[in-house]
């Protein structure tokens, strides 16, 4: 019998409702997300995958069809042990909301030196730290105009920073970015931010896009947030800056490597103010209530042999537009 596996923690309504949507398709429920539990016979007979599985338990799955990841993007699966063929769908959508405010909260933290802030408290000193940002009147450069780039963009508009947008491809502005470029024109945007926030997916094409020499073309103390991955930034480079004072701080949700090693410099720079990979993933409620929501009608829509929402591309990586 054709299989359907599901590599993440659920809920009974949630299970109740995938099965009742699978007729036919025998939905096995592997909560731990440990592959290697997985008899051969299972593996063997799954033609649906709901999770991020690794790439070398692809292989004993001949019959695979379609893999719906958990996850905003694809990286690990564009050029690896997926088959020709085989439909591949993220979670594109589903975590704009959490994401954004999470850099928002970053972004705002830097300015107003509250990471600098909860230094003092743990050292239980009454000790004003100087000058702070406004947003309000600032310049902010947003490196991916997609769910979450939109969304932190309409954040920072409401309040009151000045909005510019860069992406791959051409697409209608947003009414509230001020102005939308394509990537050819970053090197002329980068001495005009105050701010760069970076939400780019893990492909080929965005390793190291913050290279030493873009850094340097920062804005004197402008900051640099990133949630998208942490091989967008050359990390090397991004410490010397940090600790000369070019640049006025970072805040990352995202490092490389990841996890940061214990005895990475980058952990003791004053300016640098770091959260574990927490942005998305299922933390807030919302997150995981839209991505339940969107596993079910893709579940739907592939039983009926419609189009899945979320597809990407395997060419470049990312979430083709619904």
């Amino acid at each position: 019998m054709e299989k359907a596996l599901v590599l993440f923690k659920t809920e009974s309504d949630f299970r109740d409702r995938l099965q009742e949507r699978l007729y036919g398709i025998e939905v096995v429920f592997n909560e731990s997300g440990d592959t290697r539990r997985i008899d051969p016979q299972t593996a063997a007979d799954t033609v649906i995958i709901f999770g991020n599985p690794p790439a070398d338990f692809l292989k004993g799955c001949p019959k695979l069809r379609w893999v719906q990841l958990q996850s905003a993007g694809a990286n690990g699966f564009i050029g690896g042990e997926l088959r020709n063929g085989v439909l591949l769908t993220c979670a594109t959508g589903g975590y704009g909301h959490a994401v954004s405010e999470h850099i928002t909260a970053l972004t705002l933290a830097l300015c107003k030196k509250l990471h600098l802030y909860r230094d003092e408290q743990n050292r239980k000193r009454w000790r004003p730290r100087g000058e702070v940002k406004s947003i309000q009147g600032s310049t902010v450069l947003v490196l991916g105009m997609g769910d979450i780039g939109t969304e932190y963009a309409r954040r920072m508009k409401g309040l009151g920073a000045y909005i510019i947008g860069v992406r791959r491809t051409e697409h209608p502005k947003p009414e509230y970015v001020d102005q939308q470029f394509l990537s050819d024109k970053l090197d002329e945007l980068l001495p005009k931010a105050d701010v760069v926030s970076m939400v780019l997916p893990g492909v080929k094409a965005t390793e190291g896009i913050m290279n030493r020499e873009r850094l340097n073309k920062m804005k004197s103390g402008a900051i640099i947030v990133n949630a998208g991955r942490g091989s967008a930034i050359d990390v090397e480079a991004l410490c010397d800056l940090l600790e000369s004072g070019h640049l006025g701080g970072a805040g990352l949700d995202v490092t490389d490597p990841e996890p940061l090693p214990p005895e990475h410099r980058l952990w003791s720079i004053e300016n640098a103010f770091i959260t574990p990979h927490v942005a998305g993933g299922r933390y807030m409620a919302e997150t995981g209530r839209y991505i339940m929501e969107l596993n079910l009608e893709n579940a739907v829509r592939f039983m009926k042999g419609e189009s899945l929402k979320s597809l990407v591309d395997m060419k470049t990586g990312y979430a083709l537009r619904n």
